[in-house]
């Protein structure tokens, strides 16, 4: 049973494709494993057991044909809670949607699903995606897989877990200052935050646009950085309704060559300090990419002092006290402690006038021209996801500077792929952030897989 339900999900596509194992039993595999320990950390807040058997066995019966429906053919899936499926309720954590039930599916559902997946369940978010950790009114608090005492992170925070946990195959997700790769670190997955404008983003709730449009993608976990280059094909490209989406060429990361290739590393950003653990992972990856050929330096970016103040002004414009006026506009009355605290790091703090947020839109601007012209002169980075490993819970308000090594590449929209590279005394995985010119999701996931080859760890032990 684990060493199926922790295979890679390329490893099981091709399995039942190639009829080695019919997608009814490798359905049957992740159901049970989430019976069983799903109760554990409440990753999965929404399950779909007979319609997945349902589709499984159709699955399996049109593959008997000869009948194959694309690459994830037969591969159950899970799904964050922002992203609506068709008939199946999507919450977005926030009791005003505690019953919504959606008609129809996110764009990147619905690619999946076109390409043979089977939506097994929904994931658990914090509420309106606004923390990074994972608890809401609707469905409660989701624990970390490797210390029910530490938070899974957020806002992907429940993928993250289920990846973990062996729960299912592949993971979909979005990521707005971190969303998909904090959760990715504190749970030792992989995961991959595409380029701004690579994958539409029609479906998520709270929608996608306006000012903080360029920060928010939508992204994949997996066990396996495999798996990343597996889907992200899948879901890549225009829909025609999210204008943000260009379609660009995506390369392949096989005909990437390491050697030659310019690395850049740097361990502390002068916002939050790393652990001495972190900055030896990061180390330990840029020394592995000097003995594959890499140029490797070691410099830090510009401009990472401001991160933190320019998403923290980009999120909440309004200041903490006058928030709650853009919650009820929603029809939010009720709100969780966890967006509660998020919102009060802005509390005392007047609104933005129309001249300030102008001035913040050019800082932001500056600061992706700064980052541009330093990228110039490298074909990736390496660096820390956060400054620590996965936190207590309830700690991450009181930290928010430890995770502005990933606000910084939600401000300047390149890709940034998530692996593991080391351990914490405490046991708790530590990933590194593998990030890459624009467009270039190629460079970034061949990297994190040479990375991922040389460093294994073994799956967690519920």
């Amino acid at each position: 049973m684990s060493e199926l339900i922790f295979a890679s999900a390329t490893a099981l596509a091709r399995m039942v494709r190639e009829r080695e194992i019919s997608s009814e039993e490798l359905v049957k595999a992740f159901l049970a494993r989430i019976e069983t320990a799903n109760p554990k950390i409440n990753a999965v807040v929404q399950l779909r057991a007979e319609q997945a058997l349902a589709e499984a066995r159709e699955s399996d019966a049109a593959l008997a044909k000869g009948d194959l429906k694309g690459p994830l053919h037969g591969l159950p899936i899970t799904v964050k809670d922002s992203l609506e499926t068709a008939g199946v309720i999507s919450t977005s954590g926030t009791l005003t949607r505690a019953n919504f039930v959606p008609d129809q599916d996110a764009t990147s559902v619905a690619r999946l699903r076109a390409a043979g997946a089977i939506v097994l369940g929904k994931t658990n978010l914090p509420e309106l995606l606004m923390g990074v950790e994972t608890d809401n009114l609707v469905y409660g608090r989701t624990n970390n897989p490797y210390d029910f005492e530490r938070t899974c992170g957020g806002s992907s925070g429940g993928e993250g877990a289920a990846q973990a946990a062996g729960f299912s195959a592949l993971g979909l997700g979005s990521d707005t200052g971190g969303s998909i790769r904090v959760p990715a670190h504190f749970c030792g997955v992989a995961s991959i935050k595409p380029t701004s404008g690579r994958v539409a983003r029609t479906g998520q709730f709270p929608p996608y646009g306006g000012h903080t449009d360029r920060m928010s993608q939508v992204g994949l976990i997996a066990r396996k950085v495999e798996d990343l280059a597996l889907a992200l094909p899948l879901i890549s490209g225009p829909d025609w309704r999210d204008q943000s989406v260009v379609p660009m060429p995506l390369g392949d990361p096989q005909a990437v060559n390491l050697k030659g290739l310019r690395v850049n590393f740097y361990v502390d950003n002068g916002v939050g300090a790393p652990t001495p653990e972190t900055v030896e992972a990061v180390r330990k990856v840029a020394h592995l990419l000097g003995e594959a050929g890499g140029l490797v330096e070691e410099k830090t970016p510009p401009a990472q002092t401001e991160t933190v103040e320019i998403v923290l002004k980009l999120l909440v414009p309004e200041g903490g006290d006058v928030f709650p006026a853009r919650l009820q506009q929603m029809g939010i009355t009720k709100v969780s402690p966890l967006l509660t605290r998020f919102i009060e790091m802005r509390k005392g703090e007047p609104p933005l006038t129309l001249g300030e947020m102008l001035g913040l839109l050019g800082r932001w601007d500056r600061f992706r021209s700064a980052m541009l012209g330093f990228m110039q002169n490298y074909d990736v980075i390496i660096c820390p996801v956060v400054a620590t490993p996965a936190m207590r819970h309830g700690e991450t308000t009181r930290n928010i500077a430890a995770f502005s090594y990933s606000m910084t590449y939600n401000l300047t929209g390149y890709p940034a792929v998530v692996v593991r590279a080391g351990t914490s005394p405490e046991g708790l995985p530590i990933g590194v952030q593998v990030v890459a010119q624009p467009w270039r999701e190629d460079v970034a996931l061949a990297v994190a897989h040479y990375i991922e080859s040389q460093l294994p760890f073994p799956p967690v032990d519920l």
